[in-house]
C-alpha cells in the first residue's frame, strides 16, 4: 500500500515549512524548505523519499500513474504548476509522506489563487493519514477562509491535530491566555465531544527562549513523534476504520433517499404535480417520518443521521425522478446493493481488522 500522508494546513507564516524542515532534520542542509516571516509557501509540495534529492514538477507527478496524484490534474494547469515534488533521502520519508500547503491568508479570495485551492485542499484532507493544523500565538487569526478549512475537515476530527508552534515565543501566563482563546476560537469549528490532541511546543532547532517551559515543550515534541509513530504503525488499522466509518455513511444515506423517493410514489397520483410534492416533502421531512423511520433500522444512530437542509440541496442537484429504490436494485446472481454494505459494516470489514491485529507482533 501507499505511504501514509501527513498534511499541514494553517494560516500564512505560522511555522509549517520551518516544522517540516525540524521534524526531518532539513535545516542547514541543501534539502530545508524556505521559511520566512513572509507567506513564502505559495506551492503544495509533497516531500517524498527518493535516493537523492531531487525536484519534480506539478505536471510531472500528475503525469506519473505510479505516484497517485494523477487525479489532481482535474484541478487545471494553474494548479499543476503550484505543486511541486521534492525527493529527499530520509528514513523517517520511507514510512511517511509529508505535504506543505500554501498559509491560508483571510483577505485573499480563491479565484484569486488561480485554482480552487478549496477542492484541493479536500482532496489531500481526503488522503490524509493525519493532519497538523498549525497555529502562532502571536496571531490567532481565525476567519472566513479558516472556517471554511474546518468545514471540510468535519468527519476527520480523529485525524486532526492543533499545534500550537513558537510557543517559547509568549511568557508562560500569556501563553495561557492564547491557548484559552484558540480553544474559544475553534470550538464553533470542531463540533465533537472530545476536542483534538493540542500541541504546545516550538517546532525549529533554535534554543528555547530564556524562562519558558521547556521541559513542557520538550515532552510535547516527544509526544507529538510518539502520535506520529502511532499513525504510522496504525496505518492498515485506520483505513479500515475510516472505509467503514465512510459506509456507514453511504448506508445511512442509501437508506434516505429510498426513503424520500418511497414517500414520494406514495403520495403522487396521477393527477399530482411530482415538483409540488416533492417541495412538500423536502421542505418538512419531520411532517413525513423521513428520518424517524430511519432510526428504526439496525445499526443507526441519531448522531450519524446528516443535516436535514443538506437534503434540498441534494435533491436540487439530483432530482428524486432519477433514482430507484433499493428493491429494485437487487438481482439472483449479485444479490442486493443494501445487503453488501450491510455485511461489509458488520462482518468483513471487522474480521479484517481482526485478522491484522492478530497478525501484528505485541
Amino acid at each position: 500500500t501507499s505511504k501514509p500522508m501527513v498534511l499541514f494546513l494553517g494560516p500564512w507564516s505560522v511555522g509549517k515549512s520551518s516544522m517540516i524542515n525540524y521534524l526531518l532534520g532539513l535545516d542547514d542542509t541543501p534539502y530545508q524548505l524556505y521559511t520566512g516571516a513572509e507567506p513564502t509557501t505559495s506551492e503544495f509540495t509533497v516531500i517524498m523519499h527518493g535516493p537523492k534529492l531531487k525536484t519534480i514538477e506539478g505536471i510531472v507527478m500528475a503525469a506519473d500513474s505510479a505516484r497517485s496524484f494523477s487525479p489532481l490534474e482535474k484541478f487545471g494547469q494553474n494548479f499543476l504548476e503550484k505543486l511541486i515534488g521534492i525527493e529527499v533521502p530520509h528514513k523517517l520519508l520511507e514510512r511517511v509522506t509529508f505535504v506543505d500547503t500554501p498559509g491560508i491568508i483571510e483577505n485573499r479570495k480563491q479565484q484569486e489563487r488561480g485554482y480552487p485551492f478549496n477542492d484541493v485542499c479536500q482532496w489531500f484532507i481526503d488522503r490524509a493519514d493525519l493532519i497538523f493544523v498549525v497555529f502562532d500565538p502571536t496571531k490567532l487569526d481565525v476567519g472566513l477562509e479558516l472556517e471554511m478549512l474546518f468545514r471540510q475537515l468535519k468527519g476527520r476530527e480523529s485525524q486532526i491535530r492543533i499545534i500550537l508552534n513558537k510557543a517559547d515565543s509568549l511568557a508562560t501566563q500569556e501563553l495561557m491566555r492564547v491557548y484559552g482563546a484558540l480553544f474559544w476560537s475553534l470550538a464553533p469549528l470542531i463540533n465533537v465531544t472530545e476536542p483534538p490532541r493540542v500541541y504546545v511546543s516550538s517546532f525549529w532547532p533554535h534554543e528555547y527562549h530564556p524562562d519558558t517551559h521547556k521541559d513542557l515543550f520538550l515532552k510535547e515534541e516527544i509526544s507529538l513523534l510518539e502520535d506520529l509513530n502511532q499513525v504510522i504503525e496504525n496505518r492498515m488499522e485506520n483505513k479500515i476504520a475510516f472505509i467503514r466509518q465512510h459506509a456507514i455513511r453511504v448506508r445511512i444515506h442509501a437508506l434516505l433517499v429510498d426513503r424520500y423517493l418511497q414517500t414520494y410514489k406514495d403520495k403522487m397520483t396521477f393527477f399530482s404535480d411530482g415538483e409540488l410534492v416533492f417541495r412538500d416533502i423536502v421542505e418538512d421531512p419531520d411532517k413525513f417520518f423521513i428520518f424517524k423511520s430511519i432510526l428504526a433500522k439496525t445499526n443507526v444512530s441519531k448522531f450519524d443521521l446528516p443535516n436535514r437542509e443538506a437534503y434540498k440541496d441534494f435533491f436540487g442537484i439530483n432530482p428524486i425522478t432519477s433514482f430507484k429504490l433499493l428493491s429494485q436494485q437487487c438481482s439472483y446472481m449479485g444479490g442486493c446493493f443494501l445487503e453488501k454494505i450491510e455485511k461489509a459494516i458488520t462482518r468483513e470489514l471487522p474480521d479484517l481488522l481482526g485478522s491484522i491485529g492478530l497478525g501484528k507482533k505485541p
